[in-house]
């Protein structure tokens, strides 16, 4: 009995030793160092990624300006203020880094997605310079394949996919570029003092069509790729004639032309005599065409729309020429996939640009809108795959990290009360106010340097306005003028008429904004691009055309010659941005608000006045009525309710 007690309290002692203890199995091992790496990436990935050792996060890019304060001593007054400043603070727009590409392109919407195949080249404005960029939306981010002082403009990819043909005034004067994707080599096709761009291969790759500024208007060539024979003329007529795609099937030409006096699109037949080889297709006379695009097996050719303030995509279809035109949804520049069943098209707003996606077969939206800082200025859409690791030159540009455009220096002060910001004086300018808010004069500086060199002469030495005093009523319907934030200013109108400025009017829904172009000082075709728009004639109204008068205008009647720089795309890049007109322009000239920019900073109106003034200020007063003697009744009322 004894022994059995014994044993039972040694077993009890055992089990009680083995409690505290854990028996790892080789399983239980393996689950155990799984949830350790788990836990230890999780702290490390914050790290990882601000050191670029883990890549950026695959889909749209955006360039944003984050403003990073670093306060520097000075002791630089604030024009126009009196107050003695304290320090500076310099608020930097920094530049996210351009995403690394990767070796492969995989489908991050599976196999099926509708947008994983193929490969995006776009020319996108890029911190004061326009280059080409190669996108996947599903699996590239957006990486710069060009860089340099120069803009780089309309890519189109070749046949093959191997090679991109781009324009570009690298040179110093507007000509066709050839880049091989396999190594980064980039060879120049053309070589004369004209403008050449917008070109289209030819089915077999041997040729291309392309628009080019002779004789003071825009006409159609066709050169052969090897840049040795002599380049053929399409076209001859009076009207500008540009935008030209040649049909995957060989023998057919869509571009745009004015001959009508609008903008619509024309088909030329190569097999057809001269005399009989052009036809128009869109045939529309309330909207104005743009861009058009076949499909990849030329049974369809897709163009953009604007009508009554809508930017809208037609398909046309060629083996049904006489079927109108089917609508597939809102865009202004439609490119196709590859396979032909997606279309990726520019989707403008007012001051920002989209990237949207359609389903050929018409059943809708099929990619949410991509935000792109830069404005689009040509795509592509093909089956090929960039070399890994990038060529030289392609990774050199891809790794470079833009200069921000401007720097915000804040000056402070104890005067200042927090939140607020002093009006600082613009050099130089001619104004009746030549004032601006402390948050935004850089912006303007950094301007106005830019249009200097881009286009030759000072735009903003003189203005029609730049801060408006509270004490300074403006025209009716612009009590709340942004002119009074500090934050706005108002070119000269005047330049208008002197042919300097032309205005492109450009309607969103209801609204209607105006389009600058700024001509160059010298018209060598070194510095900017022919007109592609007819301008808006706001003095038409007073022609006596009762039709002209009841537009507010109407459309030139030719495009004007020459070379201009389009001016509100210039500004969109620092900040500032234009401002829809009042509903009374028509028969109002100052509600247009053709020359006033404006720059929010993604405040309302109210939030930019409280940067200036306190609170009080936004209070409106109750109108309080004049005291009147009433008239009393009697026979000489007019005596009694005379007031002394």
């Amino acid at each position: 009995m004894n022994d059995q007690n014994t044993e039972a309290e040694k077993k009890r002692k055992r089990k009680r030793r083995r409690l505290p203890g854990v028996t790892l199995t080789p399983t239980g091992l393996l689950l155990l160092l799984i949830v350790n790496s788990i836990v230890l990436l999780a702290f490390a990935w914050p790290l990882l990624r601000a050191r670029g050792i883990i890549p950026a996060a695959l889909g749209g890019w955006t360039i944003t300006p984050t403003p990073s304060r670093t306060p520097v001593s000075s002791s630089t007054t604030a024009g126009g203020s009196a107050m003695q400043p304290s320090a500076t603070v310099t608020l930097t727009p920094t530049a996210t880094l351009t995403p690394t590409p990767i070796a492969t392109l995989p489908s991050i919407g599976g196999p099926g997605g509708l947008f994983a195949e193929g490969l995006l080249i776009l020319s996108l404005t890029d911190y004061g310079y326009t280059h080409i960029f190669a996108y996947q939306p599903q699996s590239l981010p957006l990486t710069r394949l060009t860089d340099g002082p120069w803009h780089d403009i309309s890519p189109a990819l070749s046949p093959s996919g191997d090679t991109v043909v781009f324009a570009s005034q690298r040179d110093g004067q507007w000509d066709l570029y050839l880049l091989e994707l396999a190594t980064g080599i980039i060879s120049r096709l053309t070589n004369t003092p004209e403008y050449e761009s917008a070109p289209s291969w030819s089915p077999d790759g041997l040729w291309l069509v392309y628009e080019a500024y002779v004789d003071n208007n825009l006409e159609l060539f066709i050169q052969h790729t090897d840049g040795l024979q002599d380049r053929l003329r399409l076209t001859f007529d009076g009207g500008a004639d540009h935008s030209p795609a040649w049909s995957p099937r060989g023998r057919q030409i869509a571009f745009v032309s004015t001959r009508t006096g609008e903008s619509e699109i024309w088909l030329a037949d190569l097999d057809s005599p001269a005399s009989d080889r052009f036809t128009n297709l869109s045939r529309s006379g309330l909207s104005i065409e743009s861009h058009p695009a076949w499909s990849p097996d030329g049974s369809s050719l897709a163009w953009s729309s604007v009508k009554e303030g809508f930017q809208n995509i037609f398909i046309w279809q060629t083996d049904h020429p006489q079927e109108a035109p089917r609508y597939l949804g809102n865009g202004d520049w439609p490119i196709w996939s590859p396979s032909g069943n997606v279309l990726l098209t520019r989707l403008r707003t007012p001051n920002h640009t989209y990237l949207s996606g359609f389903s050929a077969d018409g059943i809708g939206l099929s990619m949410a809108p991509i935000s792109f800082l830069g404005e689009i200025s040509g795509m592509t859409w093909g089956d090929v795959v960039l070399p890994w690791p990038l060529p030289d030159s392609m990774a050199a540009a891809a790794d470079l990290t833009p200069i921000p455009l401007w720097e915000s220096r804040i000056t402070t002060s104890e005067d200042i009360p927090p939140g607020r910001y002093a009006a600082v004086e613009l050099q130089e300018v001619d104004a009746p106010y030549p004032l601006m808010s402390d948050r935004v004069d850089e912006a303007f500086v950094s301007l106005r340097e830019k249009i200097s060199a881009e286009v030759g002469w000072d735009l903003l030495s003189s203005l029609d306005n730049a801060y408006v005093p509270l004490t300074t009523p403006l025209s009716p319907g612009m009590e709340t003028d942004w002119l009074y934030t500090g934050r706005a200013f108002a070119l000269n109108p005047l330049l208008a008429n002197t042919g300097w400025m032309v205005m492109v009017r450009e309607d969103y829904g209801p609204e209607t904004y105006w389009r600058i172009y700024l001509r160059s000082r010298i018209q060598d075709g070194s510095i900017g691009q022919p007109l592609h728009e007819l301008p808006w004639d706001m003095d038409a109204r007073f022609s006596g055309d009762p039709s002209a008068y009841e537009e507010g205008g109407a459309l030139f009647d030719k495009m004007p010659t020459g070379y201009w720089i389009d001016f509100t795309q210039l500004a969109i890049q620092y900040g500032w941005e234009r401002l829809p007109a009042l509903p009374s322009w028509i028969h109002f000239y100052p509600g247009s608000q053709f020359n006033k920019l404006a720059h929010p900073d993604g405040l309302d109106w109210d939030e930019a006045m409280l940067e200036f003034y306190p609170p009080e200020i936004l209070l409106t007063p109750t109108p309080i009525p004049p005291a009147t003697e009433t008239p009393s009744a009697g026979l000489d009322s007019t005596a009694e309710s005379s007031v002394a």
